[in-house]
């Protein structure tokens, strides 16, 4: 579209100005053959060439000629005038000579383009010249579609300007210098092909005429062919720069990250002389370190390094410092990577990853790869996963299957659930060699807890063996937990030495829970409370063939319990009879009857439902899962109970019933014969809140505690979650083992019960 100085430019000129402007396509075609035909008239030698470059196409011509007027013009003078020009860009005058010398030779164009070209210096006179040369250009152009005859009058003041009398600018055709200047712009849109309407005529400088240039077609398209490549362009730049932005940030969120997750060759200093408990699992790698060590003696009679060894175990057992101790003892380089690290947003990461860490660990061999937490890439494959969830795993079946046993280069990987891992990544050829690495036992623990307190200022005298018999069932990092624990309290305490009190203390916030006091309870609420635990410890205690003895018995609120009673075993046990199982269910039972016959049997409150729970389990896994029922006889129903027909699973249900209420029976029998020791005990819980079984003996007995302080009377504390009437149930602290607590000797390897036979691993008990 034009400038407004354009349109005002043409309303201030004449209608044959403005017509000869807005001529349609048709007479610009011919304008083009008119003005064609005249100046090959007015030029029988080779034409002019406009523009900076007038000299070089003077300088083609060998003689003098005229420029279309009656004045002889020298080339010479032409191409010098031009020349000079071109050497002062800056000096009006030296253009204004140039212009005035085109004008006499009759060449309007070539002014007005070096004019709008801008690269050249203007003043008045330069100014002038232009006007004039607008002038002759429009009186060419009309004159060549029609040869109107009073057409310079009407633009005779306009041409007038580059005289030195120009005549007074005070009648409508006179013409501003930014009207010419728009007149010529208007010209130049036209001379380029492009579409030009106006609006209705104006009448001088106060009504401008309004014009509107518009483009062809195809300058239309290359435009928008431009602007949307460039479009694109700038957003694909866009897009990797805001990438390359997020992957820095990442990198710089993730302190001491490694860098794109590489697994770096690590030195180990750990021997198997600090590991403890797993001296079986250790033998089984020593056969690994002597291989690495020197694998001609295995390899002269043929024998090969296994190329995968798959270590299994509870959580806390050692495996990764296992691990460790192998490349420590063999002295060669290990290199960590945890399952979690391969696989990231990106498609194809973890693959990648995987390739890189078999060529590092090549580059260095012999070395040691070990990956924890083996089953975050190496699960079961399903049809309907997507590819690219196949693809690290696939990768690692391929590299384990890509180099040589004698390479020197051996994958050690850790789960803690091995039946979840894919079949074809657990054969013989990947992974030949299975070591599992269980709980310690008593030996082991006694061995854990000696080494980690060496690192701690322990008191002398401190008995390890009566720690380690009480803490059947926790794993190797639970028991230097109890260590670190013990250090700490005794830090702040300010004692010179860990004690065996910190011990004890320590141990009991691990199996019982650590003690809350942010909410008052009344006094009523604590007595219910004490006859709660109080039938626990009673069943018990009274249970002398039980699997589990009594440990501890406190009122005080720990964890998200307002009771615990504690049942550890004397020795580590690893079957159970039906006697041992029916013992079990008596002590969970034993805390609601206790409430039923001193309360009644409508003030039982909802404290007893995780009783009823671990019961309900230990009864089903009986009838379901051990055969111990005379009715179903010697079937495993576990695994197959959504098969079952009805009338099994009704029998199955009754079996449950009616174990549950045969145990029920006899713990009645059992508290209302000792209802005297069961108000007793009760009445010291109260008084003292926590007990040991060698106290309960005592008080049981009718015998005082003596060294021990009762508490203050009043209302005590408990957590700020539990509801004033101990009506809120609490899930177990600890999972199913046979030394979390009086419902819970149930051997680990066993399938949880389905839903509708109310089967929930048994945990220690807690009154909540």
């Amino acid at each position: 579209m034009a400038s407004r100085p354009a349109a005002l430019a043409l309303s201030a000129t004449g209608p044959l100005i403005r017509r000869a402007v807005m001529q349609p396509a048709t007479m610009r075609s011919v304008f083009r053959l008119a003005t064609a035909s005249a100046l090959s008239a007015a030029r029988p030698v080779a034409p002019l060439t406009r523009g900076p470059g007038l000299g070089l196409a003077l300088q083609q011509q060998h003689q003098h000629r005229l420029f279309g007027t009656n004045q002889p013009i020298s080339r010479n003078l032409l191409a010098s005038r031009e020349a000079a020009a071109n050497r002062n860009p800056a000096s009006a005058t030296a253009q204004n000579a140039f212009y005035q010398l085109l004008l006499k030779a009759n060449m309007p164009a070539i002014v007005i383009e070096r004019y709008n070209s801008g690269r050249f210096a203007r003043n008045e006179a330069v100014d002038q010249a232009y006007a004039q040369a607008i002038g002759m250009q429009s009186t060419a152009a009309v004159g060549g579609l029609g040869g109107h005859d009073h057409l310079p009058s009407a633009l005779g003041n306009a041409g007038a300007v580059g005289s030195q009398n120009p005549a007074p600018q005070s009648t409508p055709g006179n013409l501003s210098q930014a009207q010419l200047q728009a007149v010529g712009q208007a010209l130049a849109a036209r001379s380029r092909d492009s579409n030009m309407a106006t609006s209705a005529q104006g009448n001088g400088q106060t009504g401008p005429l309004h014009v509107v240039v518009d483009e062809s077609f195809g300058s239309l398209v290359f435009r928008w062919v431009k602007f949307i490549l460039w479009f694109c362009l700038f957003t694909y730049l866009s897009l990797v720069v805001v990438t390359m932005l997020i992957e820095g940030l990442s990198l710089f969120k993730r302190p001491g990250g490694k860098v794109d997750s590489e697994a770096k060759a690590e030195n180990q200093t750990t021997r198997f002389a600090d590991v403890h408990g797993a001296d079986e699992a250790k033998d089984e790698l020593q056969e690994l370190v002597d291989f690495l060590r020197n694998p001609d003696k295995f390899s002269t009679l043929g024998g090969k390094l296994p190329k995968g060894i798959l270590m299994v175990g509870p959580p806390g057992t050692g495996k990764t410092l296992l691990a460790r101790a192998v490349a420590g003892e063999a002295g060669v380089p290990f290199f960590y990577m945890s399952g979690s690290e391969f696989d990231e947003v990106y498609v194809g990461v973890g693959a990648k990853r995987v390739r890189d860490l078999f060529a590092s660990a090549k580059s260095k061999s012999p070395a040691i790869i070990f990956i924890d937490e083996l089953d975050a890439i190496g699960g079961r494959r399903n049809t309907r996963d997507a590819a690219y969830h196949k693809q690290t795993l696939n990768q690692l079946l391929t590299e384990l299957d890509g180099f040589e046993q004698n390479s020197g280069v051996v994958i050690i990987a850790a789960t803690n659930f091995p039946e979840l891992l894919d079949k074809a990544l657990t054969r013989p050829g990947r992974f030949d060699r299975h070591v599992t690495v269980p709980l310690p036992d008593v030996r082991g623990r006694i061995e854990i807890l000696k080494y980690h307190a060496k690192k701690i200022k322990a008191a002398p005298g401190i008995n390890f063996e009566a720690i380690a018999s009480s803490t059947g069932g926790l794993s190797g990092a639970e028991l230097e937990n109890i260590v670190n624990q013990a250090a700490v309290r005794a830090s702040r305490l300010k004692a010179a030495a860990v004690s065996m009190a910190d011990f004890e203390w320590a141990k009991d916030k691990i199996i019982m829970g650590a003690e809350r006091k942010s909410m008052v309870i009344g006094e009523k609420e604590k007595e219910m409370t004490a006859y709660h635990e109080a039938g626990h410890a009673l069943v018990s205690f009274y249970h002398e063939s039980g699997p589990n003895k009594l440990y501890k018995v406190t009122i005080l609120p720990r964890g998200q319990s307002l009771g615990h009673t504690a049942h550890l075993p004397e020795m580590d046990k690893y079957s159970y009879t039906t006697r041992d199982l029916k013992s079990l269910i008596e002590t969970s039972l034993g805390g609601k009857l206790a409430e039923e016959l001193v309360y009644g049997t409508d003030k039982v409150t909802t404290g007893v439902s995780s009783d009823l729970k671990n019961a309900t389990n230990l009864a089903y896994q009986m009838v379901a899962l051990y055969g111990m029922s005379a009715k179903l006889g010697p079937v495993e129903y576990g695994e197959r109970y959504d098969q079952l027909s009805g009338e099994t699973k009704a029998l199955i249900e009754s079996e449950v019933q009616r174990t549950l209420t045969e145990s029920y029976e006899k713990v009645r029998v059992l508290l209302t014969e000792k209802r005297k020791e069961l108000d007793l005990l009760a009445k010291a819980l109260v008084e003292y809140e926590t007990l040991d079984k060698n106290e309960v003996e005592k008080v049981i007995r009718g015998e005082k505690l003596p060294g021990r302080t009762p508490m203050p009377k009043g209302p005590m504390k408990v957590p700020a979650g539990a509801a004033a009437n101990i009506g809120q149930t609490v899930p177990p602290r600890f999972p199913p083992s046979p030394e979390a607590g009086e419902g819970s000797a149930v051997p680990p390897p066993s399938p949880p019960p389905p839903a509708s036979a109310g089967g929930i691993a048994p945990g220690s008990d807690q009154k909540s």
